[in-house]
């Protein structure tokens, strides 16, 4: 297991940088950049000092240079100039739309997406474990059709809109403010009760918003594999032995089942926090989603990079720990050498 450990980690660090490779290379391939298009904006208005300070800034991040040496600087592994050092020293960089640090700029925002993301995640297991457990272990009832049909329509269900009527019933039914994550007089406030409060009021619209999809998705999984494990000899077996319905459903064959959950931690975070994005725009939330999609849409490609590099870093350790966690779950997996034999 600990060679395991090894090799993984020692995969995760090439995997990560062919990968701030092709998201640099990708963010370039657009004609032009951010700097570029705002001299020409700047010109226009008769703004004569703007180009000193863009080509200030060009050669302060080294945008005047070849694309493998601004990937080099963009990295942290070639010097830049003074005051950036690069994404392995901790330095996203400079936000030229904002012109702040990405540090900054990202604020609160990261927070308030964790939060977001984490108790989306929760609702999601939540509210699929025990439906797929139960429309396994009634197949073909009532309860188990109509359920089905409740998640079919989950999936088939665009988020903007079930965005939009739950946004409205919110407002009727509780008297919440349309849109947002908190009451507007918390926006520019430190944190406090109060505002935490306020929080968790407007929180469970975009939860429930962006965790339909995944949960129907979810539980058609479960369901799946929990009826193929309950067909399977060793259940009959320990039936006809004694043991008792609810044990022999989670000892053996529930247990089975779980690798679906197990699994999706690899994905679960980055598609929740990139997928909120469209989300978020509907409901003017103020987490990181709209941020990425005006960062690509201006190309701030040091905001846009910071920001994809992290939807990486989330996948790519994500999947690592899922692996591991599927490993002590399923006594079927075997690493290293037991596998080969």
């Amino acid at each position: 297991m600990f060679n395991y450990l090894i090799q993984r980690i020692f995969v995760m660090i090439p995997t990560l940088l062919v990968i701030s490779f092709l998201i640099f290379l990708i963010i370039q391939l657009p004609p032009g950049d951010y700097l570029s298009n705002q001299l020409l904006e700047l010109q226009s208005q008769g703004d004569s000092a703007a180009a000193e300070r863009i080509a200030f800034l060009r050669e302060q991040y080294g945008l005047d240079k070849p694309f493998m040496q601004q990937y080099g600087i963009w990295l942290g592994v070639l010097p830049g100039n003074e005051g950036f050092s690069g994404l392995l020293q901790g330095d996203f960089g400079q936000s030229f739309e904002f012109d702040m640090p990405v540090s900054d700029v990202i604020g609160d925002k990261i927070w308030l997406s964790i939060i977001v993301s984490f108790a989306t995640i929760i609702f999601t297991w939540v509210i699929s474990f025990p439906i797929g457990v139960y429309s396994a272990t009634h197949q073909y009832s009532i309860g188990d059709h109509s359920l089905t049909l409740i998640g079919f329509l989950g999936l088939a269900t665009p988020n903007f809109l079930l965005a939009l009527v739950l946004l409205y019933f919110a407002n009727v039914w509780f008297g919440t403010e349309i849109g947002g994550l908190m009451d507007e007089k918390f926006l520019d406030q430190p944190w406090s009760f109060d505002k935490f409060m306020s929080v968790l009021e407007h929180l469970w619209v975009p939860v429930v918003v962006i965790g339909t999809s995944g949960t129907a998705g979810m539980i058609r999984r479960l369901r799946a594999n929990l009826l193929d494990e309950l067909q399977k000899q060793y259940v009959t077996t320990a039936k006809a032995k004694g043991l008792h319905d609810f044990k022999t459903l989670v000892k053996y064959p529930l247990r089975m089942s779980l690798n679906p959950f197990i699994a999706d931690i690899g994905n679960l975070l980055p598609q929740v926090v990139s997928g909120a994005a469209i989300v978020s725009v509907v409901l003017s939330l103020p987490t990181t989603g709209p941020m990425l999609l005006q960062a690509l849409q201006s190309q701030d490609q040091y905001l846009a990079g910071s920001f994809l590099m992290g939807l990486a870093l989330l996948t790519v350790v994500g999947m690592f720990i899922s692996d591991l966690a599927l490993a002590a779950l399923d006594p079927r997996i075997r690493l290293g050498e037991s596998a080969a034999k």
